[in-house]
């Protein structure tokens, strides 16, 4: 059998089984490839690491699109910067209420190779007319637009490659610049455990951004290291402790058919552990 090695981590590497590859290509911007595991269904992963699988996306998806929608429970236009496989995008277009999802994608590669391989992960979602695709650098579209969201979804690489830039002050500065009044930024911000620096330095710029700066986080398995945090940051405080009896009611009329997002898992999910809260308050190195 041939296998595929994930190096990010420098003290250790993961490996899973390849029975079938897919697709293996160099886009402009990175190296592809989508195999079937056996453990895992589908697998895409980009520049050497694990993206996405078909078996746990939905833990990752839920988390990162119906945290903030259900928080907020009012959002219409939505934002997504990264997310090429489209699972985010699916996860956001089960709410009915949505009205506009903007996604904003730097590879268009990844996204033509989600709609052959990965409809288990992204469905119909690039068909919907809601779906506005953007293929353009985030950085770039968060600063210069014009338009306003209730809320964004930062789905991006980990800070390597062309995600590198999707961490630092301008990329986040543009993103509160187009929040609407009210709105809610979140990020995928790593596995603490072994990527401590990039929650710790993302919470820094958020605090000089944000009056509400915080983190919340899911265990994904194909993201290994254990739990993944996801960064919050918003004008509105509050949103990040909205009653349960709040969220159950808006998760019930949203008529979701979740498999990991309950309003109690929301609840709990903002509950960090000290080594995660320690993290928060870390100046960067």
């Amino acid at each position: 059998m041939d296998w595929f090695e994930e190096t990010l981590h420098p003290g250790f590497h993961s490996r899973l089984g390849i029975d079938r590859v897919l697709h293996e290509t160099k886009t402009d911007h990175q190296h592809l490839i989508i195999f079937d595991n056996e453990e895992f269904g589908r697998v895409l992963a980009l520049d050497g690491v694990v993206q996405t699988t078909e078996r746990d996306e939905f833990i990752y998806h839920e988390m990162l699109a119906h945290t903030p929608i259900l928080a907020h429970g009012r959002a219409r236009n939505v934002l997504i910067v990264g997310g090429g496989d489209g699972g985010m995008l699916e996860e956001v277009l089960k709410h009915d209420s949505v009205e506009t999802a903007v996604q904003v994608e730097i590879d268009d590669t990844v996204v033509e190779l989600a709609k052959q391989h990965l409809r288990m992960i992204c469905g119909d979602a690039y068909e919907d007319p809601r779906t506005e695709l953007v293929i353009a650098d985030g950085v770039e579209y968060v600063n210069e637009t014009d338009r306003r969201f209730d809320i964004i979804i930062v789905d991006s690489t980990d800070p390597i490659g062309p995600g590198e830039v999707l961490f630092g002050q301008r990329f986040y500065g543009g993103c509160k610049q187009c929040l609407a009044d009210g709105g809610i930024l979140v990020t995928q911000n790593g596995v603490p455990f072994v990527q401590g620096e990039e929650l710790s330095n993302t919470m820094q710029i958020f605090k000089g951004l944000f009056a509400e700066a915080a983190c919340y986080r899911a265990g994904v398995p194909a993201y290994i290291g254990g739990d993944m945090t996801f960064g919050w940051g918003s004008d509105t405080p509050g949103y990040a402790d909205v009653e349960l009896d709040t969220l159950s009611a808006r998760f019930n009329a949203a008529g979701l058919k979740t498999d990991y997002y309950t309003p109690k898992v929301h609840k709990g999910a903002f509950a960090l552990p000290p080594f995660i809260a320690r993290l928060m308050d870390k100046a960067p190195d």
